[in-house]
């Protein structure tokens, strides 16, 4: 009973969220990415336990992917063939492109089978579904970082030093990232509703790879087939690396602009895709 002259609690309000099917294109909720930002930053330290547990080596599979890689480059390339490498010793000529192009390939295969192997999270709790592929790919950010670190290591072995061109690492990291996200949403949305998708994506790699310039440079292109080629988004992010860290003499200026702006179309049009049937996501996975 309440005491007499005692005043009554206000009624406690219980916020209730109403989920309503949208008709038509739904925008791209960026709102939403914001207010779920602690659930990114636990999956992607979720999936990037996952991908070391119970590994003897650990991390140290950054590095190793890419070195083997630049050891069968050098030797078929660079020695058997005779490829040209802008007048900088071919092993770091291509380890500088292979640590981007590793961190591209990973993030795109990651975030590829992203919403398939978290099917039963995306049946049961309600959340922005573009949390999940976003999340794979931040993983690789780690590794990046350190086979970045055996990239000068190996530079200043071969008596190369950075200059200030090198700060320009961290936005063509940016455009990996937008480059490996765009790619990776697409190709995420896609794999819900066809499952082959997932054999589809090791053949893409493989054949994006070469048409790549990794084991050789981009210089072997006369204008304006160069700048074409850049409608390949990882053409100016190698290019650009190389630049920035080896001081190569071809500029990337027009390379990077357009690879820049189809890794945004990319971004921009899978993200609508993605948003457009992520409603069904629970349905078909």
């Amino acid at each position: 009973m309440t005491e007499p002259g005692a005043t009554s609690a206000p009624p406690r309000v219980v916020p209730v969220i109403e989920i309503r099917a949208r008709r038509g294109r739904a925008p791209i909720d960026l709102a939403g990415l914001w207010h779920y930002r602690e659930l990114l930053y636990f999956l992607t330290w979720r999936d990037f336990k996952v991908r070391y547990r119970q590994t003897f080596l650990g991390a140290a599979w950054a590095v190793i992917q890419p070195l083997v890689t630049m050891v069968v480059f050098s030797v078929i390339f660079g020695r058997l063939a005779g490829i040209p490498s802008d007048g900088v010793p071919y092993p770091v000529f291509a380890f500088a492109a292979l640590v981007p192009w590793t961190f591209f390939s990973t993030g795109v295969t990651q975030a590829a089978n992203s919403l398939v192997g978290s099917q039963n999270l995306v049946k049961k709790v309600y959340f922005p579904r573009l949390v999940i592929p976003i999340a794979a790919v931040l993983t690789g950010v780690v590794d990046l970082a350190i086979a970045g670190v055996v990239l000068i290591v190996l530079m200043l072995a071969f008596g190369i030093v950075p200059g200030l061109a090198s700060v320009w690492i961290v936005p063509l990291a940016g455009l990996a990232f937008i480059t490996a996200l765009g790619v990776g949403v697409w190709l995420a949305a896609l794999n819900v509703r066809y499952r082959d998708v997932r054999y589809l994506v090791p053949f893409l790699l493989q054949v994006w790879l070469f048409a790549t310039p990794i084991a050789y440079p981009s210089s072997l292109l006369d204008e304006p087939w160069r700048t074409l080629y850049a409608l390949n988004p990882m053409v100016g992010v190698v290019e650009g690396t190389r630049w920035a860290l080896l001081g190569t003499a071809t500029a990337p200026g027009p390379l990077i602009l357009v690879s820049g702006a189809v890794a945004v179309l990319l971004l921009v049009t899978g993200a609508a895709y993605f948003r457009h049937v992520e409603g069904t996501f629970a349905d078909v996975v």
